[in-house]
């Protein structure tokens, strides 16, 4: 624990001058009793001065504190830097000078502090530095410390100021704010998203519309033609009540990667990503989207009901965004089996597991009870480093063939 009272380098250098003089007196054989009582009466100049700062700082922190302000993203992103604007506020009539810290916890790094800070009376003074997330989950910010010098400057006084405060951090969402600028700009091909041809017209019903020349004859509503008295058609569009159900390992085979570049992180955090943006694009088609997790003991297994809507990647990665890997090795045959009970209607399910060879034949048997009802994608998180894009590819196919 750090002391709350460090003497300045301008005190200490003082004391030690004072010292240094008196050794010198005796040393050039000035009368002992002249230097003694002179070294008393410096010692008691020094320590009236010392009090007399001491108590004219406190009394002037107690009327005007510094206050601090962060002002904080809506979250952060894993291994991502993020420049964080804050702010010292001195509503009092003293000037102060100070050494500046904040502090979040052993997981993220903090680049451009501790920061020597100037602020003047009555005045606001804007501070700048990076954090970059290390780890998944509930980033907690502790008041800042300010390593304030006294206003005579016989100390350096250590005072805490501002709010307890929490921020999440997510997955690497960068790739879902890149796929939706690329997908505005029809530019999806500069990170490996292939063009897949349209099957036609689509199998659901849409709308009714007025018959234009070209159009199909076995559109043609015949019932509302009759009833209209002109030629009515139905349009159709790609199947949008489709259902894309993740089930995601947290098991001990997903901790490899642990301990090694904040951007990549464990395979459990890639696989993390490639759920996110894959979520993403099938919201965007209309899709429902759910997710089961496994791997874990039932007090910490997550389940996300599966629905459509832009907020629901948000409600999604809320649910998921501090999942960790166990130690534990997963259970595929009985994850198998809960997704089967739980998840009646036919759906896509993407596994996203990184199993050895040990659980192949485990994992074998999973996979052929899920295809019994459902159309499964087993993703490896490691398999390459554009996996993410890989299974947005296969999903688009899969949409695209109309097999779901």
């Amino acid at each position: 624990m750090r002391l709350p009272l460090v003497p300045t380098r301008f005190a200490t250098w003082t004391t030690l001058g004072s010292a240094a003089a008196a050794i010198a007196a005796l040393v050039l054989q000035t009368e002992s009793t002249t230097v003694g009582r002179l070294a008393i009466g410096a010692a008691v100049l020094g320590a009236v001065w010392v009090v007399v700062d001491l108590a004219r700082s406190i009394l002037a922190w107690r009327r005007s504190p510094l206050q601090w302000h962060r002002r904080l993203p809506a979250a952060l992103a894993l291994g991502v830097p993020r420049t964080l604007a804050c702010s010292l506020v001195n509503e009092g009539p003293n000037d102060w000078w100070l050494e500046l810290s904040d502090h979040a916890g052993p997981h993220v790094e903090i680049d451009g502090l501790p920061l020597q800070v100037y602020v003047p009376a009555h005045s606001r003074i804007e501070v700048h530095y990076r954090i970059v997330p290390r780890t998944r989950g509930e980033l907690r910010f502790a008041p800042a410390e300010l390593r304030l010098r006294t206003l005579q400057g016989s100390f350096e006084w250590i005072r805490r100021t501002g709010a307890d405060e929490t921020l999440r951090v997510y997955p690497d969402f960068a790739a879902v704010s890149r796929y939706a600028w690329l997908a505005r700009q029809r530019r999806l091909a500069e990170i490996g998203i292939e063009r897949v041809a349209q099957r036609g017209a689509g199998t659901d019903f849409h709308h009714l519309t007025d018959y234009r020349a070209g159009e199909a004859i076995r559109h043609v509503d015949w019932k509302a033609t009759l009833k209209q008295r002109r030629p009515i058609v139905r349009r159709f569009q790609d199947e949008r009540d489709q259902r894309v159900l993740f089930l995601l390992d947290c098991g001990q085979c997903m901790r490899a990667g642990e301990g090694t570049s904040p951007r990549h992180g464990s395979d459990l955090d890639q696989a993390l990503n490639a759920l996110m943006l894959l979520a993403y694009v099938a919201l965007k088609q209309g899709d429902e989207v759910g997710a089961m997790t496994f791997g874990t003991d039932p007090a910490g297994a997550r389940r996300f009901a599966p629905r459509k809507g832009a907020a629901s990647l948000n409600a999604l990665m809320a649910l998921l965004h501090d999942v960790q890997p166990q130690a534990a090795r997963s259970d595929y045959r009985l994850a198998a089996r809960e997704l089967m009970q739980a998840q009646r209607k036919r759906a896509l399910v993407v596994v996203l597991t990184r199993s050895g060879d040990e659980d192949a034949t485990e994992l074998q048997a999973a996979l052929k009870l899920l295809r019994s009802r459902h159309l499964v994608l087993l993703a490896d998180p490691r398999q390459s480093t554009g996996a993410a894009v890989e299974l947005v590819n296969r999903y688009r196919a899969i949409k695209r063939a109309g097999v779901l």
